[in-house]
């Protein structure tokens, strides 16, 4: 009962410290870092005891899975570059610097573990960041390569981390094996993906119950995380690559009911994992202080600050000379983006939170060695990776906002153009649409053009004069699903044609979902 308790207790905190950071107008993880830490010092607070790596399939999959979902891949391939060299150049720089910053101020600490907290710390979360910048209207490209990266630093990050563990338990390594091994790992995720996406999408068609399809969809990423695992293959990529493809034919094969009950599903689960992980680090921590007895709390202090302001710095040293090398690349292809500005750049710079994948996998440490002896510098590593997600997530997030006004960063309204195109070709689909069933079926002149003229008002298309009147219920409804029919059909249209951008699609298809309900 007492366990019972403390579960309702933390859930209760969650949703606390959700509602504190609603009110105050900051992303969640800010206010969760926050409160956790707070929990871990609160007199007889209990211990859980746990499976690290139980932690690491419990909430990367569907954290995963779930951006992968929302990722536009026409934005995905076409800014390919410069995500790509984020999301591994720069992972594998930050492993490196930040190792070797650990290892120049704890000469003690095996190489192998001190490039473990590099990898560690190494992928940003966007989350927060693409938060705050698509509530202020940056230009598209910004937020299209920070969420990119961050899909893709998470494989990266992890395979280095898992290749850095492993170092340390067996104590030999090979950078010759290894990159044979990154190559193999990643190319055989990507592929297991995408078959697993491919058959999800064909089962899908087949269910035709919204519960099942919810809990179906629960399910595929925990099915290809453990089955590329399985098979020693790269479950994050494999989650990222399934999630890829069952986005792309999500708007086609889901039901407007699945997709509202899924979304609230979804956002509810992902709270929940952030809120976990970050309590389970809080109630920690006052532990893994209490045990690092050998270091003073100066010297905690000042390797605290000395690896979050290397893990900043090397962002900021890597991106502007990759940004010219991009634009290198690219020279002489037609319809390239222009050149970021130096603003976007900095901002970019900027986005550099650390947040659940970095908590997630400083968990899933092995707490001992194959000959039962403890993971050298595993109190550290976790003390640490907590210190750069508070540094990180409290000082950027919460400064990106007002450095984006100040500035002055370019506001972009393209994705508010597109929506209003969209709109107005919806509109028009609509209204043909109850022409024709208006026709077929024989049903009468005033009512169809009562229900035109609704359709008409929404996108401000002048319908032809018609006397409105009453009845017809049954009708009226047959007209208006038909209408929403064909608005969806036309929506997946142009957006096949890459002529809006999956944000527009989602938010408008969000609209239709909610309309054919209510009918």
């Amino acid at each position: 009962m007492d366990l019972l308790e403390v579960v309702l207790f933390l859930l209760l905190c969650s949703v606390a410290l959700g509602w504190v950071a609603r009110r105050l107008n900051f992303p969640y993880p800010i206010a969760l870092v926050i409160g956790g830490a707070a929990l871990g010092f609160l007199p007889e607070m209990p211990q859980f005891p746990f499976d690290p790596q139980f932690i690491l399939v419990l909430v990367l999959p569907p954290i995963l899975y779930q951006t992968a979902l929302l990722t536009s891949w026409r934005d995905f391939r076409a800014n390919i570059r410069p995500i790509g060299f984020l999301a591994v150049g720069l992972v594998i720089a930050t492993t490196l610097a930040v190792g070797a910053a650990l290892k120049f101020v704890v000469p003690d600490i095996p190489w192998a573990a001190a490039f473990v907290l590099g990898a560690i710390v190494s992928p940003p979360d966007a989350v927060a960041a693409t938060a705050i910048l698509t509530r202020l209207n940056v230009p598209r490209r910004v937020v299209t390569i920070l969420e990119g990266e961050s899909l893709v630093n998470d494989a990266s990050g992890l395979v280095l981390y898992k290749f850095a563990v492993a170092a340390v338990m067996t104590g030999a390594f090979s950078l010759r094996d290894a990159s044979v091994e990154f190559v193999v790992v990643a190319v055989g995720g990507i592929v297991i993906g995408i078959i697993l996406g491919w058959f999800f999408v064909f089962i899908h068609r087949h269910l035709g119950d919204v519960f099942i399809e919810v809990l179906m969809t629960l399910a595929v990423p925990y099915i290809c995380y453990i089955l590329a695992e399985a098979l020693h293959l790269s479950g994050v990529l494999a989650v990222v690559a399934a999630g890829l493809v069952r986005g792309r034919y999500a708007p086609e094969v889901v039901s407007a009911e699945m997709r509202i009950i899924a979304r609230s599903v979804w956002n509810l689960l992902v709270f929940l994992l952030n809120s976990l992980v970050f309590i389970l680090i809080g109630l920690q921590l006052s532990g893994i202080i209490g045990r690092l007895t050998g270091y003073s709390a100066a010297e905690l202090m000042y390797y605290g600050v000395l690896v979050s302001v290397v893990a900043i710095a090397v962002r900021f040293a890597w991106i502007y000379p990759a940004s010219w090398l991009a634009r290198l690349v690219s020279l002489g292809q037609r319809g390239r983006e222009p050149a970021p500005t130096e603003p976007e750049l900095f901002i970019m710079s900027w986005c550099g939170m650390r947040g659940i994948v970095s908590l997630a996998a400083a968990l899933a440490l092995p707490l001992a060695l194959d000959d039962g002896t403890p993971f050298p510098g595993r109190d550290l590593i976790i003390f640490l990776t907590f210190v750069v997600i508070a540094a990180t997530l409290v000082l950027q997030g919460l400064s990106l906002g007002p450095l984006i006004r100040t500035l002055h960063v370019g506001t972009d309204w393209s994705e508010h153009q597109e929506e209003q195109h969209a709109r107005f070709a919806l509109g028009k689909a609509a209204i043909a649409a109850i022409s024709e069933v208006a026709q077929k079926e024989g049903i009468a002149p005033e009512l169809a053009e009562r229900i035109r003229a609704e359709f008409a008002e929404k996108v401000r298309i002048a319908p032809p004069g018609g006397q409105v009147i009453t009845g017809g219920a049954d009708v009226a409804r047959r007209l208006r699903v038909a209408a929403i029919r064909a608005e969806r059909q036309e929506l997946i249209r142009i957006w096949r044609a890459n002529r809006i951008s999956d944000d527009v699609l989602h938010h408008l298809e969000e609209d239709l979902d909610y309309q054919e309900s209510r009918l």
